[in-house]
């Protein structure tokens, strides 16, 4: 990139950040650096990050672009990490945490959860007490290389892992319900951030019916909100990588619960060409409450068993 005259870089929203940085620390004040004052209304480049739902002082649903240079102007933190499977040993992560972005970019910081969406339309959700357990990351470098130097996923499909991940310090699960336990959302290849009500979002999942407050399906809702909610679909909540709506999953776990609770554990051997990870440790107690939660959505379509 060639250099640009001081008249053109001064209108940049990235050198008034860094000269008030500048500014402020010449001064002795550490000067908080908001995410908010470097939202572009249009992409300038196909690794900038998306960021959209209810933006602080913008109309809800509106989508502005921060670029990987604003990102990097934002308070950094970098660990080496051990226990992300994306990683086939220790690797040292840098970025931003996902609630310093909250705090800078969220109407609603106090009730937001953020979404991470990938390319591939599999989404992460992270609820405030995901973030306050976990300090989720999102990642700008990787032994400090930017995206063009990053390790291919490890899964061995060659695929590149940017232009953003989400990792952690170190993920300890935070709770147990039947044996299914808290689990680390580490996506790969996230493109858009939204910030989001959580009880909107999780509100459209939840469960319905008389049996709606039954303590074994609130087990499976909250399992389900974790698990199945990051590939499966409840209209324009929840992931769609999948293909199959939640309503699909109703019908499955209503009118063929073996067949239902063989898949989640074992998907493959169902459909070779399946993509979904299986679930081997889930018990019948486990696959009961997924069951008995799927169960409440009355308005099932007719199953089609061959996802």
């Amino acid at each position: 990139m060639q250099p640009r005259g001081l008249g053109r870089l001064a209108a940049t929203p990235l050198f008034l950040a860094a000269l008030a940085i500048a500014w402020a620390n010449g001064a002795g004040v550490q000067a908080p650096v908001s995410a908010s004052r470097f939202l572009h209304p249009a992409r300038s480049s196909p690794s900038d990050l998306e960021v959209a739902g209810e933006l602080a002082g913008l109309p809800a649903g509106s989508v502005r672009y921060l670029t990987r240079e604003d990102l990097l102007m934002l308070p950094q933190v970098s660990y080496t990490v051990s226990d992300d499977p994306n990683f086939v040993e220790p690797t040292e992560v840098s970025g931003v945490l996902l609630k310093e972005l909250t705090r800078s970019l969220s109407a609603a910081p106090e009730s937001a959860m953020v979404v991470a969406i990938c390319s591939d339309q599999y989404r992460a959700n992270y609820p405030l007490s995901y973030m306050a357990e976990h300090n989720p990351i999102l990642v700008l470098k990787i032994e400090g290389k930017s995206p063009a130097g990053w390790p291919k996923d490890s899964e061995n499909h060659r695929e590149d892992m940017g232009p953003f991940m989400i990792s952690h310090p170190k993920f300890t699960p935070s709770f147990k319900i039947l044996s299914h336990s808290d689990e680390a959302q580490v996506p790969w290849g996230v493109v858009r951030l939204e910030f989001r009500d959580q009880n909107t979002v999780f509100g459209a999942i939840a469960p319905r019916g008389p049996d709606s407050n039954d303590e074994l399906v609130r087990a499976g809702y909250r399992i389900a909100q974790q698990n199945c909610f990051r590939c499966h679909n409840m209209g324009k909540e929840g992931g769609t990588k999948a293909g199959h709506p939640w309503l699909v999953l109703s019908a499955w776990a209503t009118s063929s619960p073996e067949y239902f609770a063989a898949y989640v554990r074992n998907p493959k051997a169902r459909n070779p060409n399946a993509q979904m990870p299986g679930n081997p440790g889930y018990d019948s107690a486990t696959m009961g409450a997924l069951i008995a939660y799927f169960k409440t959505f009355d308005s099932s379509p007719s199953p089609v068993l061959a996802p």
